[in-house]
């Protein structure tokens, strides 16, 4: 499995998970379209989260990490809203959507 953007092959594992970060739009719609979802506004807001938490801190957040943060900038946003964007796990497929690495361990780190 593999995403061109730009004429570019971008690397990734075998889950989809781009090897190296590349926070780019363009990124986040190829991936979201290999997987059949729809972008929406809220899905980007989280998705931008996530971009800027990876460039702070050099990793993603686990889900109650992303969460408690998520909620300084939307504080009515919880676990169902982040699922309902991200049924698949928040902490999981929004970093796969973000163009960020798989998180560590089982649930993100």
């Amino acid at each position: 499995m593999g995403y061109t953007v730009d004429g570019q092959e971008l690397a990734c594992d075998d889950l989809g998970y781009l090897v190296e970060a590349d926070p780019r739009d363009e990124v986040s719609v190829a991936i979201a379209e290999a997987d059949g979802i729809a972008l929406t506004d809220a899905h980007w807001e989280v998705i931008r989260f996530l971009r800027d938490e990876y460039a702070t801190h050099g990793h993603t957040p686990n889900f109650r990490n992303m969460l408690k943060g998520f909620q300084a900038i939307r504080p009515e946003a919880d676990s169902q809203y982040l699922y309902e964007l991200f049924p698949m796990g928040p902490a999981k497929q929004a970093v796969k959507l973000a163009g960020l690495p798989q998180p560590y361990g089982k649930g993100g780190y």
